[in-house]
């Protein structure tokens, strides 16, 4: 059985949407557990970019004639897709590279328009993916705020006891991942949000959007950042939302054309939101794919993924967790979502995800996975020889549970491989 989610016609109409599943790896059928590093590219989203790109395509907001028009239109409708997925107003999104790109944006705007000084504190997890720490971490060396961190357990579990704790911080900035790219844990957003009602909150979707429709307003999130490629859409885009208030008040972080109203020789005024922040010619067709995606999960249903993501990772967990030769990392409540990070004992996870690809035709991914501080926190914890990077399997809507026994068969025959 594929889920209790999906009837048979259903998935299969899904999984002819992504014609790499028919793909053999060494004579093995594709199974893709590396969702968290990017996902699968949706036939139909596909092929209405290239329609896009063959008869439509033009620079934008720039000229009147026909093309450009079209253009425009196809762009801004992407642009308000998303601002009805979040619960936004248009105006309130930003398109950006990515998830990087955007957490620099921030960084970076914030910085320059004197919202962070050197008498404040940035607050972090000890779970962040590298994007979220490393600008915070650098320009602290340039313009002297403090990096403080809310501690994870030595399984990098964030607790609520350490989201407490960290309130003696008193931070101007609270940077957090709304779910682990490593322990798959689902950051508690009220819980935070509550926590520090006076810090300005910034989350990073980049895994958490793909499986979960966050509304901002309800959360009261100040900034949300994520990227299109988690989530069946192109490459090279992404997202900021902002408070609009809070937007009218940053300086821009890139300066050029179109984020201008009147430039003189001497000073320039900015363009109205959301155009004040996108300077130069953007990633036209990316944002149209992305719009493009969201009609595609939104035809779905995003309770329906929800739910079918939940059942394949407690699957998932449930069959690693009866192997006792394998050790885990992350939550094994509710709060664990769509991926599991582990280790198999005496081999090295590199090893682990080579062989399953050369054996199994199973697409894992092995690393520190851009998160080498957790690393040094899961390393204490540690019952193995831990070899400060992990296996990672993840899943998303076009997975089945027949994947993950595959998973399992290839992780059982490892062991037996390297006694």
């Amino acid at each position: 059985m594929h889920s209790t989610v999906w009837s048979d016609e259903e998935f299969c109409n899904v999984k002819n949407d992504f014609p790499v599943l028919q793909r053999q790896i060494s004579g093995k059928r594709l199974v893709y557990l590396d969702n968290a590093a990017s996902t699968l590219k949706c036939k139909s989203v596909i092929e209405k970019m290239t329609d896009f790109y063959l008869n439509h395509y033009s620079n934008i907001h720039r000229a009147v004639h026909t093309l450009a028009s079209e253009a425009t239109v196809e762009y801004e409708n992407a642009r308000k897709k998303v601002a009805d997925f979040l619960n936004a107003s248009p105006e309130e999104i930003i398109f950006t590279s990515g998830t990087t790109m955007g957490i620099n944006f921030l960084v970076n705007s914030l910085i320059k328009s004197n919202v962070i000084t050197a008498n404040d504190t940035v607050l972090l997890s000890q779970v962040e993916h590298h994007a979220n720490l490393v600008p915070w971490i650098r320009l602290s060396k340039f313009y002297g705020y403090k990096v403080e961190y809310i501690q994870a357990n030595d399984k990098g579990v964030i607790t609520s006891e350490a989201i407490l704790n960290a309130r003696k911080f008193k931070p101007k900035v609270v940077s957090i991942t709304g779910q682990s790219n490593v322990t798959g844990q689902i950051m508690p957003i009220n819980l935070i949000r509550e926590t520090f009602r006076d810090s300005i909150l910034i989350i990073d979707g980049a895994q958490l959007i793909p499986h979960e429709r966050i509304d901002v307003k309800k959360l009261d999130i100040d900034f949300l950042v994520f990227s299109g490629h988690k989530m069946i859409a192109p490459t090279g885009i992404g997202v900021i939302y902002g408070k609009q208030e809070l937007l009218e008040k940053l300086e821009p972080f890139l300066y050029g054309g179109e984020m201008i109203d009147k430039v003189t020789f001497d000073d320039v005024t900015f363009n109205i939101l959301p155009y004040k922040f996108e300077a130069g010619t953007p990633h036209i067709a990316g944002a149209v794919g992305l719009g493009y995606a969201i009609d595609y999960l939104s035809s779905i249903g995003f309770d329906k993924i929800k739910a079918h993501i939940t059942e394949l990772s407690n699957y998932l967990l449930n069959e690693m967790l009866k192997l006792d030769f394998v050790e885990i990392y992350g939550p094994n409540d509710e709060s664990h979502l769509s991926l599991v990070s582990f280790n198999i004992d005496g081999v090295h996870p590199h090893d682990v995800s080579h062989i399953l690809d050369e054996m199994f035709g199973v697409a894992t991914r092995s690393g520190h996975h851009c998160a080498q501080p957790l690393m040094s926190v899961l390393r204490k914890g540690s019952k193995i020889d831990f070899p400060n990077s992990t296996v990672r399997a993840s899943v998303y809507f076009y997975n089945t549970k027949e994947d993950i026994d595959v998973l399992i068969e290839g992780v059982k025959y490892l062991r037996k491989m390297f006694i």
